[in-house]
């Protein structure tokens, strides 16, 4: 994961450039919300950039609300006018590579809380455990994780921070072995093994990013 992570400068340097033409070609055209814009392959020839990272920079446009795609008709313009998050979010992810990893520690210190709630409520996890041995991405489980919490807020900001990871990294592919740990892992749960949960998720962790520093999730 720290090699995805370190590559994250560069990728999102080139998209973040491209969603800053873009904002350039529609102030440009005077186009307004509600108004449709250029198609991937138009958008592609106008800014003479492939159309893999067009097709990037539009969905981080549409990951921050901007624009829609509307099926069958196109991608429409929402509202742009002082809106300066695309700035602060660009100016976030390039600052540094503290930077960068906070996403990650972001997101894991939302799995922590919401592993140690389902472990002090005492949740069952058949349904999840099933889910664990069908499921492909990592992100699916820990999503599920995470939305039996009843903390909507802490939902949404994992939600955020997930999506533009995985835009930029691409998605973690559950092995086997992380696929054994998760299980012991909710079957810890179940049992109210303290141990158990924080060393497995440590390990699964520890899996996608040896470098990764995970505090305890119970003190």
């Amino acid at each position: 994961m720290m090699t995805e992570v370190n590559s994250l400068h560069s990728h999102a340097k080139v998209y973040i450039g491209i969603v800053h033409q873009l904002r350039e070609m529609i102030s440009k055209d005077g186009l307004k919300p509600g108004d449709k814009i250029p198609s991937e392959r138009e958008l592609s020839e106008r800014l003479n950039v492939g159309r893999s990272s067009v097709r990037e920079a539009l969905r981080a446009l549409e990951l921050l609300g901007l624009i829609e795609t509307k099926r069958g008709e196109g991608t429409f313009l929402r509202d742009f006018r002082d809106h300066h998050l695309i700035d602060l979010l660009g100016m976030f992810i390039l600052q540094d590579h503290k930077a960068q990893e906070d996403i990650l520690y972001t997101k894991m210190m939302i799995e922590k809380e919401a592993l140690k709630d389902l472990f002090s409520e005492k949740k069952k996890m058949d349904a999840l455990l099933e889910k664990v041995s069908e499921a492909e991405n990592l992100d699916d489980v820990f999503r599920d994780i995470v939305m039996m919490n009843a903390n909507h807020l802490a939902q949404r900001i994992w939600n955020i921070l997930n999506d533009f990871e995985t835009l930029i990294c691409g998605e973690i592919k559950i092995t086997d072995q992380m696929r054994e740990e998760i299980t012991r892992m909710l079957q810890g749960i179940e049992n109210q093994d303290k141990e158990t949960v924080q060393e497995t998720y440590k390990r699964v962790r520890e899996i996608v990013d040896k470098d990764a520093t995970i505090s305890n999730i119970f003190f």
